[in-house]
């Protein structure tokens, strides 16, 4: 049985590399990787997003340690939170004690005495499981810089089982500073000794039999009992097709697209994603991978510093701070300038203590259209219309973007490893 297989990222390459000589990768870039690449620019490599390799699912996290083999590095997670001009450890809930101890008391007592009713929205659910304290000077702003919506305008699907209920115990010993640790599965983690995130694209690449490059897909109907799928000058046709591209590229390749599709289909939200990389000179490497900043007047929510990693992915003696921004078309911030952004950075790391203007060395912006899937109010009624169609038509969905989930690497692999599974 002939399997095509639309889109080589992440999710793409895994299913191939499970499903074997049957199926064949179908990729419109000349290099595969989708949101799982990494830019290297005058010495300096960064990725798209912060990307690290963990999981509490250990057959997916085994499969993505075996193909690194020996290109791999095993680091202890040191992320924080940017607060009123302190570091706070991450997650937030678990070092109270670094806070002023008027927001200590605040975020204490409001998680302690918290007694809202059931959530309907993702804002009612952070004051429902953390309080009026913590989520008022973390959560809500966080979420929704990362967001790019207002956080009532935010379903709870995605929540459940993303962001877990910090226990009491651990919430008082980190109010009186005794150690504490949450998001135990992310302790630890693993990234390339060499080549970036994409170094894991690559790995799984060299052992998938079929992938076609620079094919563009622009249609796909049904013939007899199969799949063809067309980019204007070739043809190639299955017994089964898996798509993991966007779902509104799938959608604008199919024919006879019913009106209520293409409506739910144009109610479906996305946030682009914006990376800044501000390279400076430095003494020594920066001692923390990410940095979380909740403070609104600044665009980026999180800094990632890839010196973290040593000299793979920056020169000796360079700090390398990337700045992530979610943007959306007609936000305004998406319509920003190169320049611009890179101004904007380097003045709010400056005026928060992390860089110096004048040790700036190198700058570089970089964007990707999807990135990050919003689960809206109406975000289940909308997919449900959508998947129902495509279903129907034949057409298997796996992956973040062609699910429509929120789906880290992890389980990207995993949804792939069930798809195979499902086929065979």
């Amino acid at each position: 049985m002939k399997i095509g297989i639309l889109g080589g990222g992440l999710t793409g390459l895994s299913l191939a590399y499970f499903l074997g000589e049957d199926a064949e990768v179908l990729e419109k870039d000349d290099v595969c990787g989708g949101l799982c690449r990494t830019v290297v620019k005058d010495g300096y490599s960064y990725d798209y997003g912060g990307h690290i390799i963990f999981s509490r699912d250990g057959e997916v996290l085994k499969f993505m340690e075996d193909i690194l083999g020996e290109n791999k590095v095993r680091y202890r997670r040191n992320n924080r939170i940017w607060f009123k001009g302190r570091f706070v450890k991450y997650p937030f809930e678990n070092d109270l004690a670094a806070l002023p101890k008027e927001d200590i008391y605040e975020c204490l007592h409001h998680f302690l005495t918290r007694n809202y009713p059931e959530p309907k929205n993702f804002k009612e659910w952070c004051y429902y499981r953390f309080g009026k304290g913590i989520a008022e000077r973390y959560i809500i702003p966080y979420s929704e810089k990362i967001w790019n919506i207002e956080t009532d305008k935010m379903g709870l699907e995605w929540v459940r089982g993303r962001i877990p209920e910090p226990p009491l115990e651990d919430v008082l010993k980190s109010a009186l500073g005794i150690e504490t640790e949450g998001y135990t599965h992310q302790l630890y983690f693993y990234y390339p000794k060499i080549g970036g995130i994409e170094a894991l694209i690559h790995a799984i690449k060299a052992k998938v039999a079929r992938v076609e490059r620079n094919f563009c897909v622009r249609q796909v109907r049904k013939s007899n009992d199969r799949l063809v799928v067309s980019d204007g000058a070739r043809e190639r046709v299955y017994n089964r097709l898996v798509s993991t591209i966007p779902i509104f590229d799938l959608l604008r390749s199919l024919e006879d697209v019913p009106q209520e599709v293409q409506r739910a289909a144009k109610r479906l939200r996305y946030n682009s994603l914006i990376c800044v990389m501000i390279a400076v000179r430095s003494g020594k490497p920066s001692d923390k991978f990410a940095v979380y900043f909740p403070q609104r007047e600044l665009k980026f929510h999180r800094v990632c510093f890839y010196d973290y990693f040593g000299n793979s992915c920056v020169p000796q003696g360079k700090t390398l701070a990337v700045a992530e921004i979610t943007v959306n078309k007609g936000d305004g911030t998406c319509e920003m300038g190169d320049e611009e952004l890179v101004e904007h950075v380097i003045a709010g790391l400056e005026k928060e203590g992390f860089i110096a203007r004048g040790d700036v060395c190198a700058t570089d912006v970089s964007r990707r259209e999807y990135a990050y899937v919003v689960n809206d109010l109406h975000y289940s009624g909308n997919l449900r219309v959508i998947h129902d169609f495509i279903n129907a038509r034949g057409i298997t969905l796996c992956g973040r973007f062609s699910e429509w989930k929120y789906l880290n690497m992890d389980a990207c692999i995993r949804s792939a490893m069930k798809t195979a599974e499902d086929l065979r």
